[in-house]
């Protein structure tokens, strides 16, 4: 079934290529559909489309259809276009006329962009929920771990003296500039677009407000034009979000290979966490972390993936629309997976002890004793030459007494504050 079938036949290798695999998709976009159509059909009933009767006997059926994608007995069957497709036949098999008047005043145009709204609006809140949980367990390990020194790098050389406090508690606070935009991305969606039909509008006396309220939207997106070029754009938005969460996740997970490997020994994890070689038997690799780093490197790129289907498109619908729909799925559902097994192992990290006095650290505190030098009262060009000089000479003694007490620093990490930023 097609809801533009007009009773012709369809050449086969037409249709399967313009259907691609949007079945397949369009499970996880099922019960967004039904959320729309009760919206809608209580509306129809309003505007005196649907009787009071009719009414009662559409939410039954978009009921038993709701509690069949609930329970994972609803499936879209190879003779369906999609997910709309499916759900109309089967008001109409169970209800007959009354499930004929289902698609009256929307367009599937509307029917799947609200849909795709309802989606990403969900996922983006559970995105941001499943980031809190990350926050708070990084926010948790740099109090845990606060007091135990870490080397801090600069070009990958021994800089200056960090903690492993400082080092959680930098990519919690990170995060919160990731959840910044998926508020932005999520503000962007929270606009119903039912109404907007083929994009143009409806001549039916239809109440978008009513379906606005119903499918609880904030407020709706008026301009029905607008409402359909929000297509595209939504998605460029949400690519971007989820892409600086990313960004985020791939660089925390490079620190990890990197700490755990033999030349910095700064961490460790359990072995049932990591995975062996086939022929090194002293093999503990980072599997974990380095599929973290590769899947949200994939989802970095979905920005430019949308950008490029849609860029210079007219106003108006267009068939490239569909493209966005299943890369954009993937990445929701990679994205909570990433964020889950990050939570999951790094609550499972063992910080080593690192010995500050071993030879190759012996530079870690040169700026704080220059700044020890200037406290005394020697300026600091003169300071950083002496201490430079004795680096130069060899004759450089650390001293690593040296404390850090300003607002973000090793031994002021204000974790309370930066807790208190993330966004609600």
């Amino acid at each position: 079934m097609k809801l533009w079938d007009k009773g012709l036949s369809i050449d086969k290798k037409i249709e399967h290529f313009t259907v691609g695999n949007d079945r397949e998709i369009d499970i996880h976009i099922a019960k967004y559909d039904i959320i729309a159509s009760k919206a809608h059909a209580k509306m129809l009933q309003k505007i005196g489309i649907l009787s009071t009767n009719e009414l009662v006997e559409l939410l039954g059926g978009l009921k038993v259809l709701e509690k069949q994608i609930e329970n994972g007995t609803f499936s879209i069957e190879e003779q369906f276009e999609d997910v709309h497709s499916k759900i109309e036949f089967e008001l109409i098999k169970s209800l007959g006329e009354v499930g004929k008047k289902i698609h009256t005043a929307r367009s599937r145009n509307d029917q799947v962009l609200v849909a795709l709204h309802l989606y990403y609006k969900d996922n983006l809140n559970i995105v941001k929920y499943k980031t809190r949980t990350l926050f708070d367990t990084l926010l948790n390990l740099a109090e845990t771990h606060k007091n135990k020194v870490l080397p801090g790098y600069t070009h990958l050389q021994v800089a200056m003296p960090s903690s492993f406090g400082l080092w959680f508690s930098a990519y919690a606070e990170l995060m919160i500039d990731d959840v910044y935009l998926l508020h932005a991305a999520l503000k962007t969606v929270d606009q119903n677009p039912l109404g907007s039909a083929a994009g143009y509008g409806s001549s039916f006396p239809i109440d978008r407000e009513l379906t606005t309220k119903e499918m609880g939207f904030t407020t709706l997106k008026y301009n029905v034009v607008a409402a359909q070029m929000g297509r595209g754009k939504n998605e460029r938005t949400i690519a971007a979000a989820l892409g600086g969460l990313s960004n985020t996740l791939a660089r925390f997970a490079m620190d990890v290979c990197l700490y755990m490997s033999q030349n910095f020994g700064f961490i460790s994890f359990p072995d049932a966490l990591t995975t062996g070689s086939s022929i090194m038997p002293h093999k503990k690799n980072p599997d974990v972390f380095e599929l973290i780093r590769g899947k949200s490197n994939k989802i970095q790129a979905l920005q430019t993936e949308m950008i490029l289907i849609t860029n210079n498109l007219p106003s108006g619908y267009h068939r490239d629309f569909q493209l966005l729909k299943e890369n954009m799925v993937s990445a929701f559902e990679d994205m909570k997976d990433i964020l889950d097994i990050f939570n999951y192992s790094i609550q499972q990290i063992i910080v080593n002890d690192i010995d500050v006095q071993d030879d190759k650290y012996k530079y870690l505190f040169t700026v704080d004793n220059i700044n020890t030098l200037v406290e005394k009262g020697i300026s600091f060009r003169e300071a950083y030459q002496k201490i430079g000089g004795q680096v130069q000479e060899g004759s450089y003694k650390p001293d690593t007494s040296k404390k850090h007490t300003h607002v973000g620093s090793i031994h002021n990490l204000c974790l309370d504050k930066i807790r208190l930023k993330f966004p609600e």
